[in-house]
């Protein structure tokens, strides 16, 4: 996933678009050149949290945020029985193949979902939050989501092999 910024003159969904995508690429490059253990590893126990852990709850996050939410599509958690977002963090058995690929699909399916919304004012309920919520709030909460997790990624891969920066 190459890492670009957002549209420096874009519109609103353009600019929307890039946020989320450069967050994407952000915790992706976080992830690269390490072995699956070291994806494993986590930073700060007894947090089991990992950079690994990190993607696979992304992939959770984007399959809910877009394709049930907005999409309103059935489809299950990928690593959870029920509904915890909470056990994608968890990959203690996960390899970086696994996690990547569900990762990938599920922003390709959010790409897809979002594009096809006429406009960013698309409205749908939200049950979690009892309320409506349009396309443009839940695009900006997938930013935060992501900024905020990009932020546990730092620390992660600084304790993996000492990479700071983005």
């Amino acid at each position: 996933m190459e890492r670009m910024g957002p549209p420096m003159t874009g519109d609103e969904r353009e600019t929307l678009r890039g946020f989320l995508d450069f967050h994407r690429a952000t915790l992706a490059m976080k992830c690269e050149g390490l072995t699956d253990e070291e994806l494993r590893r986590p930073a700060s126990p007894p947090s089991t949290l990992s950079l690994l852990g990190l993607v696979r709850h992304m992939a959770e996050v984007e399959r809910h945020w877009f394709r049930r939410t907005v999409g309103g599509e059935d489809v299950p958690f990928v690593w959870s029985d029920g509904t915890d977002f909470q056990a994608a963090y968890d990959a203690s058995g996960s390899t970086r193949a696994e996690a990547f690929a569900a990762w990938e699909a599920e922003v390709a399916e959010a790409r897809r979902v979002e594009a096809a919304a006429e406009s960013l004012d698309l409205t749908v309920h939200v049950p979690r939050w009892e309320a409506d919520a349009s396309l443009r709030l839940i695009m900006q909460h997938m930013i935060t989501e992501y900024a905020r997790h990009n932020g546990h990624a730092d620390f992660l891969r600084e304790a993996v092999d000492g990479t700071v920066g983005a």
